[in-house]
């Protein structure tokens, strides 16, 4: 049957990205000229629904396929992942073509999740030295339906940055004469975000190929942007080691990796999606851990595991388009599209009120319409619920609760008549409870659990 699975995708995998598919019984040489995949599938009675998708190292001038790639299929299957070991051309005075190979890999997987027995929300990338490199390029630089789902890098190149990079990488992929702007464009300690991926991330002390100091700084990043990550660094081993008996730490590592992939749940391969669009009332600012206690966060748990709810929020933006600060303008509003929710929450206006955004309030409707119809032409077909803004307790040219109320609450609810959307009614929920609201503008722990629980009765009405 796996036989059969890898056979029948070779065509897909042909039309989509001129690669192939080839059995994990099939002879093993490969030509760096030609990209392909070698899939090893699990028992199906082991299968999690869980891949990774390996990527191994080789300073982009040629690959490690076997210790950095297939010779893991053993470690993987045992525990039911997946693991698909891509084979990607070298970038020869073209980067495009690893990382375009990269990404290829990271859509067929997706797209053959049915047939493989896969949950295309549990998609991994791992990498080993310039592998790695691949490998975080891609969870940080790739749009959202090509992000992975996690990353496991093993002593990889992250920086570009000549003063620790490993040279030869820097110089396969981008050139020995690389401009400043690409060596920062392809450090990716420098493109970390919330929403890269969470990363395993192991080193040798003495590795004198790829420095550390590349995890180090990476890990940095990650945890500074409150990204799920851990960073071991082994006293010795040097560089290369791959699955290789030879590596001291062998089974302490692999011991680690596997209660890391044991640590964190992901989303049922058919949960229903929740987009949550907003402001920093919606991110979760004021709040010390929002990834536990914003609105959204706590929206996931009372909602349970059928659901797959996501945190859109951005702090300080405007619905309308010639506010200070558009949100359809942002990044977070093409992911929220790309995310192709079937429910959309929709909590924008507080930042609307501020008097020198208030000017334009004649483009009000018009622009929240226009948000309504994007989501209501993805093939989702989303339910959409637009929320009237939470109570501001504060007046003046600032954030204006009169003006929240007595015009933004009545045009929201125009546009909800107009469309025969749903809609929530945050203001009046959260009425009469400064105590919720520090700073007056940005509701506490307890009031973000008020939020999630009028959206929570309104969703499941």
């Amino acid at each position: 049957m796996k036989q059969k699975f890898s056979t029948i995708f070779i065509l897909l995998l042909l039309f989509l990205a001129g690669s192939q598919v080839v059995a994990q019984n099939a002879p093993k040489p490969f030509d760096i000229e030609q990209p392909s995949l070698r899939v090893f599938l699990p028992a199906p009675e082991l299968a999690t629904g869980r891949a990774v998708v390996a990527c191994p190292g080789g300073g982009y001038s040629h690959l490690a396929f076997e210790h950095e790639g297939c010779d893991w299929a053993p470690y993987f299957n045992k525990q039911g992942i997946a693991l698909i070991v891509l084979k990607y051309r070298m970038p020869n005075g073209d980067r495009t073509l690893p990382i375009s190979d990269a990404e290829a890999a990271m859509k067929l997987v997706r797209d053959s999740a049915d047939v493989w027995n896969l949950n295309p929300n549990d998609i991994g990338i791992m990498g080993s030295s310039a592998g790695g490199h691949l490998a975080s390029t891609i969870a940080t630089h790739a749009k959202p339906e090509l992000r992975p789902n996690f990353q496991i890098l093993f002593y990889p190149v992250i920086t570009m940055d000549k003063s620790y990079t490993h040279r030869g990488s820097h110089d396969n992929l981008l050139g020995k004469d690389a401009s400043a702007e690409l060596e920062l464009e392809y450090s990716n300690e420098k493109q970390v975000t919330k929403d890269t991926p969470r990363a395993f991330i192991v080193y040798s002390d003495d590795d004198k190929v790829v420095p550390p100091a590349n995890g180090v700084n990476y890990y940095l990043a990650l945890n500074k942007n409150n990204v799920p990550s851990v960073l071991h660094i082994y006293p010795s081993g040097g560089h290369g080691w791959g699955i290789r008996e030879g590596f001291l730490y062998k089974n302490e590592m692999l011991d680690e990796l596997t209660s890391w992939l044991r640590s964190f749940k992901v989303p049922h391969k058919d949960a229903i999606r929740v987009a949550c669009i907003g402001n920093s009332i919606t991110y979760g600012a004021r709040i010390k851990n929002r990834d536990r206690d914003s609105y959204p966060a706590v929206l996931s748990r009372m909602l349970g595991e059928a659901y797959w709810v996501k945190n859109f929020g951005v702090s300080a933006r405007t619905l309308l388009n010639k506010g200070d600060h558009p949100y359809m303008n942002e990044k977070a509003y093409q992911d929220a599209l790309a995310f192709n929710p079937n429910i959309v929450v929709i909590k924008l206006g507080t930042n609307d009120s501020k008097s020198f955004n208030w000017k334009y309030k004649a483009d009000f409707t018009k622009d929240l319409q226009t948000m309504v119809d994007a989501f209501k032409a993805l093939p989702a077909q989303p339910k959409i619920y637009l929320c009237y803004p939470s109570k501001a307790y504060q007046t003046g040219d600032n954030i204006n609760d009169d003006i929240i109320s007595k015009q933004i609450i009545p045009m929201i609810k125009k546009v909800a008549k107009k469309n025969n959307l749903s809609v929530i009614d945050l203001h009046a929920a959260m009425d009469g409870m400064p105590q919720l609201f520090p700073d007056k503008i940005h509701p506490n722990e307890e009031g973000a659990k008020v939020m999630a629980k009028a959206v929570y009765q309104s969703l499941k009405k």
